[in-house]
């Protein structure tokens, strides 16, 4: 599995956090820790870094933006040595 750490954006409401665990779960990937950012207008932005299956996001990026409300601003592997 390969590390990576992501910024999203999702609504701050309750529930928020818990469905963009869950999908990242559904994806495959594992968390290793959440960061809670910032909330600006309603939208909370949060780091959290991410063991994915094999070496690519994509997908999981991809299954994150496609869930209404959430973005994901940037991602990065992270030095596994």
């Amino acid at each position: 599995m390969a590390l990576f750490t992501m910024q999203v954006s999702l609504p701050d409401r309750p529930g928020s956090l818990g469905m963009l665990a869950s999908a990242i779960g559904s994806a495959g990937a594992d968390i290793r820790g959440v960061e809670v950012l910032k909330t600006v207008d309603g939208v909370g932005y949060d780091q959290i870094i991410v063991a994915v299956p094999g070496t690519d996001a994509s997908d999981l990026v991809e299954i994150l933006n496609s869930i209404g409300g959430v973005e994901v601003l940037s991602i990065e592997a992270l030095n596994n040595g």
